[in-house]
C-alpha cells in the first residue's frame, strides 16, 4: 500500500488513514490509486464488516494537490478519468463511489478541513462524524471546475439540489452546524474518530448478512419505484431469512449472550 494512505484491520473493523498530515491530506495521484486499492482489498475480505475512514493529523482532507496535479501534466488528468473495471466510476470517482460500491458500512472521521475532493470523498461514507470545528466547501467552481468525484450520486439523497446548487455556484465555507442542518454530516462529535470507532465496533457485533442488506437496501431503493422497492426489500429478507447468520442473531439473544456471527 501507497505510504498516501494507512490500512489497518483489527478484528472485524478495517481502518483507512489518509496519510499525508503535512499536505493536509491533499490527494495525489498515488493517493487515488491507493484508496482503489484499498477499497478492493476490503471488498474481497469476508472478515471485514465496518470501515472507518479518517485523515492522519488535525485535518481530514484539503482536496486535490493542486502542485501533484500541475507537476504530472495532461498525463495525470487522463489517468485520473480512466475508467476502472469492475464499477461505474473513473479512478477520480472511486475515491469517493468506491465506499458506496462497498457492502459493508463506512463511517468517516471529520476533523479540520473537507474541501473539494476531500468532502467528495466523506459524502462517499454511510455515516459521516464531524468534529465541531470541522469546515467544508464544495470548492471548484473556484479553480474553473465541477465538482466530479461522483458527488452527483453520493449526494442525491443527501441534500436538496438548490443548496447543492449554491454551495457548488459559490464555493463557500460552511461549518459543522450547518453541514448537520443541510443533512451533509450525521452527527457533530467531540471526538469523532472515537465516535466512528464505536459505531464500527457496534455494527462488527451485528449479523453482517443483515448490515450489508439494510446498506444495499437504502443505496438501492430509494432511486427506485416503490413496486421496485417492495420487491428488493423482500428479496433481501429472503436470501437472510433462516440462513445460519440470523439463526445466530435469534439464538444469542435468547440465550442472552455475545453471539458468533460467520464471515
Amino acid at each position: 500500500m501507497s505510504e498516501a494512505l494507512q490500512v489497518t484491520i483489527d478484528g472485524h473493523v478495517a481502518e483507512v488513514m489518509l496519510n499525508r498530515p503535512a499536505r493536509l491530506n491533499a490527494l495525489d495521484i498515488d493517493t487515488f490509486v491507493a484508496l482503489d486499492a484499498a477499497a478492493r482489498s476490503i471488498a474481497a475480505d469476508g472478515s471485514v464488516r465496518a470501515v472507518v475512514l479518517h485523515g492522519a493529523g488535525e485535518n481530514f482532507c484539503s482536496g486535490i494537490d493542486l502542485e501533484a496535479l500541475a507537476a504530472g501534466g495532461e498525463k495525470v488528468a487522463a489517468t485520473l478519468l480512466r475508467p476502472v473495471e469492475g464499477s461505474a466510476a473513473n479512478l477520480a470517482q472511486r475515491a469517493a463511489y468506491a465506499w458506496r460500491e462497498l457492502p459493508v458500512p463506512v463511517i468517516c472521521a471529520l476533523r479540520g478541513v473537507a474541501f473539494g475532493g476531500g468532502f467528495q470523498v466523506a459524502m462517499g461514507a454511510d455515516l459521516r462524524y464531524a468534529a465541531p470545528e470541522a469546515k467544508f466547501s464544495i470548492m471548484e467552481s473556484k479553480w474553473g471546475l465541477i465538482p466530479d468525484m461522483a458527488i452527483s450520486t453520493t449526494l442525491r439523497g443527501i441534500v436538496a439540489p438548490d443548496r447543492v446548487k449554491e454551495l457548488a455556484f459559490l464555493a463557500d465555507v460552511f461549518g459543522a452546524d450547518e453541514a448537520l442542518r443541510i443533512g451533509a454530516v450525521t452527527r457533530i462529535c467531540e471526538d469523532p474518530l472515537a465516535a466512528a470507532r464505536a459505531t464500527a465496533a457496534a455494527i462488527a457485533e451485528r449479523s453482517p448478512d443483515a448490515i450489508r442488506g439494510v446498506k444495499r437496501l437504502v443505496n438501492e431503493a430509494w432511486a427506485l419505484p416503490e413496486a421496485d422497492c417492495l420487491a428488493l426489500e423482500a428479496a433481501i429478507q429472503v436470501r437472510i431469512l433462516g440462513g445460519p447468520n440470523q439463526a445466530e442473531a435469534v439464538s444469542a439473544n435468547l440465550e442472552k449472550r455475545r453471539p458468533k456471527f460467520a464471515d
